[in-house]
């Protein structure tokens, strides 16, 4: 990632928006904060937004917000950050891992019906490397069952299914500012997005240890809350995603543009998606001999979620074992991401086009 290129352009304005907030002496929950929120719920369909401190406690709160706690199951994907299972293990529930599609990388709305038990509180699927799940057949089924959806957004701000933004696709959604993100900040940020103002109500309770007013305590909340500086910031930045995205989009064409697809398989952008590439995760079935090659020539790339969360140490209490969900294991052996960011040159993309090309070379050889 270039995160440099993004950052250079406005420094000047960057460093206005953080001396007027030292300038204001209002750091917390002030009015960048509640502006903020504002223009985001302009782009999530008018949902009530809550800021909060970071994307990890995004998910604890939403799920806090819809009563999960001991003994609850919660559906999700195992082919993800930690972050996403470790949230719903912080309220004493219980995360069952539902396998992926090999396609988008998603949590396969096919298989989460079987998933359901009496104990299943809600489902919380993944918009993996910025590209959407397929929510409609999920909302579908959950909403067969009763249940309330969760989205994790962290990766994917400014993506789309069926022309509608993720975000605003679920219960709840969360969002995560952190630097590396689609939309970034300068540190930890998070924000909840909000199907009912009832709902927002409760995550703003319990941003803020469980009180309305600081003097009266409803119930055992945190101290989660995005800072007036964080929010400054991230408002430069979100004028700005929309262009930085459609970068990322030109970058993945010019892999495709390149022949890469000849090389390793291409991430896919399923019909009626909205990819906004936040990792651009190609999979080769000797991935090592192509960082390798990658390497060599001073390039970077990286290996995400090599360990599926099923088989994480931490879960091992659950019993899931190597091949219940082949698809994440296959993922998780094949995927490697590869350079990507808005910035990314054609010359760029035909020097990593090359390196592949050398290790097709040698197998071939």
């Amino acid at each position: 990632m270039d995160i440099g290129a993004q950052y250079g352009p406005l420094r000047a304005e960057i460093d206005r928006a953080i001396a007027g907030v030292l300038d204001s002496g209002r750091f917390i929950l002030g009015p960048e904060v509640s502006t903020l929120e504002a223009e985001v719920s302009a782009r999530m369909e008018g949902r009530p937004c809550v800021g909060v401190a970071n994307g990890t406690d995004a998910l604890v709160i939403a799920l806090n917000a819809l009563d999960v706690g001991p003994g609850d199951e919660v559906i999700t994907t195992p082919y993800t950050f930690y972050a996403t299972a470790e949230a719903i293990a912080r309220l004493g529930a219980v995360p069952v891992f539902v396998d992926i599609r090999e396609d988008d990388h998603c949590i396969d709305p096919s298989l989460v019906e079987a998933a359901i038990t009496p104990r299943t509180k809600a489902i919380l699927p993944v918009h993996i490397f910025g590209h959407p799940a397929d929510m409609t057949p999920l909302r579908a089924v959950a909403e067969a069952h009763g249940l309330p959806v969760i989205e994790d957004s962290a990766q994917a701000f400014g993506a789309a299914d069926g022309g509608r933004p993720v975000g605003a696709l679920g219960d709840l959604a969360t969002i995560s500012f952190f630097p590396t993100k689609n939309l970034p900040g300068i540190g930890d940020g998070g924000m909840v997005v909000c199907r009912t103002e009832e709902l927002a109500d409760r995550v703003r309770r319990l941003r803020f240890h469980g009180s309305r007013d600081k003097v009266v305590f409803e119930e055992v909340g945190y101290n989660s809350r995005l800072d007036e500086l964080q929010a400054a910031v991230i408002r430069i930045f979100l004028r700005h995603v929309d262009g930085w995205n459609d970068g990322r989009r030109a970058a993945a064409a010019a892999y495709e543009a390149a022949g890469l697809g000849e090389l390793m398989t291409l991430p896919a952008e399923r019909p009626g998606a909205h990819h906004i590439y936040h990792l651009y995760m190609a999979r080769h079935p000797d991935r090592e001999a192509v960082m390798a090659a990658l390497k060599a020539r001073g390039i970077a790339a990286a290996v995400y979620y090599g360990i599926p969360m099923h088989l994480q140490p931490v879960f091992a209490h659950l019993g899931y074992k190597p091949g219940d969900l082949p698809v994440a294991e296959t993922c998780a052996d094949t995927a490697l991401a590869l350079p990507m960011h808005p910035h990314l040159t054609e010359e760029q993309v035909a020097e990593v086009v090359d390196a592949v090309r050398s290790v097709n070379r040698v197998v071939a050889g």
